[in-house]
C-alpha cells in the first residue's frame, strides 16, 4: 500500500497550518497514496502559553481536526493526525497532545493521549517542561485500520520501550511515532531509537516530523530537527526525509513484518523474572 508521510514546518496559526496540510493530501493521494501521516502539534508549534490559549480549541470545535477529516472523506485515504494540541476541560487548565486516526469516511477510529511529557534540560540553554502545558495520557491505544493494527505514539514516547513491546505484544504491525524532535536530541537518538524499536517489536516504525524554524508572532523561535523516517521491520532505513518540508512516498509490505518475525520471533520468548 502506498503510505504518505508529510514533513511540515508548522507555525503558530492553525488556520494556515490547516490550508497547507489539505494541499499535501491532495498531492499524496494523487500519487497514490492511500495512507497519510502527519506531524506531532500538525496544528500549531508555538512556544508561547498565552498564544495557545488565544487559539487551541476543544476537540468538539476544533477546525484543524474537521478540516482534516473532511479532507481525508473527500479523498478516500485513512489518515494519522500525528497530533494535535488540544484544549481540556481539566481544572488546571493543561492541553491534551492527542493523536488520532481517520478512515476514509472521515471518521475518528481511535485517539491517543501522549503519555510521557518531554520534561528536560538537553542544554544549558534549551530547557522544555512539556508537562507544564500539557497533562499526560494514561492509555496505550492501538488502531484498527483496514491494513492492520496500528500502535500509536508520540515523540518522547520513543524512549519508553516497554510501551512498543506491549503494543506489538497486543497485536500492532506499525507503530506510529509523529514528532517535534529538538534539534540536539534529533542528532543523537532519533535515527537510533526508531531503529531499535523497529529491530525489538518486528513493526514498520513510520515517524512523520515537523522540521525547520517555525514562524511565531509570540514566544521564544523554536526549530525542530525533520528527517521524518520509515524503519522497516527488520530495522532497514526506508526513508530518511532530510530537513526540507515535503511528501514522501512508500510502499507498505505487510509481509515484512511476518518475515522480521518469522526470522527472529522474540515476541514469543517473552519471559516473566523476578527482581531486582
Amino acid at each position: 500500500m502506498k503510505t504518505a508521510l508529510l514533513q511540515i514546518t508548522s507555525s503558530d496559526d492553525p488556520a494556515e497550518n490547516l490550508d497547507v496540510v489539505r494541499a499535501m493530501m491532495v498531492d499524496a493521494a494523487a500519487q497514490g497514496a492511500r495512507f497519510i501521516l502527519t506531524p506531532e502539534v500538525t496544528n500549531c508549534v508555538s512556544t508561547s502559553t498565552t498564544r495557545q490559549r488565544e487559539v487551541l480549541q476543544h476537540e468538539e470545535d476544533d477546525q484543524t481536526l474537521a478540516g482534516l477529516r473532511d479532507q481525508a472523506a473527500a479523498l478516500g485515504v485513512c489518515l494519522l493526525i500525528g497530533s494535535l494540541a488540544i484544549k481540556t476541560h481539566d481544572v488546571d487548565g493543561r492541553f491534551a497532545n492527542r493523536s488520532y486516526m481517520i478512515d476514509p469516511q472521515g471518521q475518528i477510529v481511535a485517539r491517543y493521549d501522549k503519555i510521557h511529557m518531554f520534561d528536560v534540560q538537553v542544554t544549558e540553554t534549551e530547557t522544555f517542561r512539556e508537562s507544564k502545558n500539557y497533562r499526560p495520557g494514561d492509555k496505550a491505544v492501538i488502531a484498527d485500520t483496514a491494513f492492520g493494527k496500528v500502535g500509536m505514539t508520540v515523540c518522547y514516547d520513543i524512549r519508553f520501550p516497554a510501551l512498543y513491546a506491549a503494543l506489538a505484544q497486543a497485536g500492532a504491525r506499525i507503530l506510529t511515532v509523529p514528532a517535534a524532535f529538538s534539534p540536539v536530541t534529533g542528532a543523537a537518538h532519533w535515527e537510533s531509537l526508531l531503529r531499535a524499536r523497529a529491530i525489538e517489536t518486528g513493526c514498520w516504525v513510520l515517524a512523520p516530523a515537523q522540521t525547520g524554524e517555525h514562524p511565531k508572532t509570540r514566544g521564544k523561535t523554536r526549530h525542530t530537527y525533520g528527517h521524518s523516517m520509515v524503519v522497516a521491520p527488520w530495522g532497514e532505513v526506508v526513508i530518511d526525509a532530510g530537513t526540507d518540508p515535503g511528501i514522501h512516498i512508500f510502499d507498505l509490505h505487510d509481509s515484512s513484518v511476518s518475515e522480521a518475525r518469522r526470522r527472529v520471533p522474540s515476541l514469543t520468548h517473552v519471559r516473566r523474572f523476578d527482581g531486582p
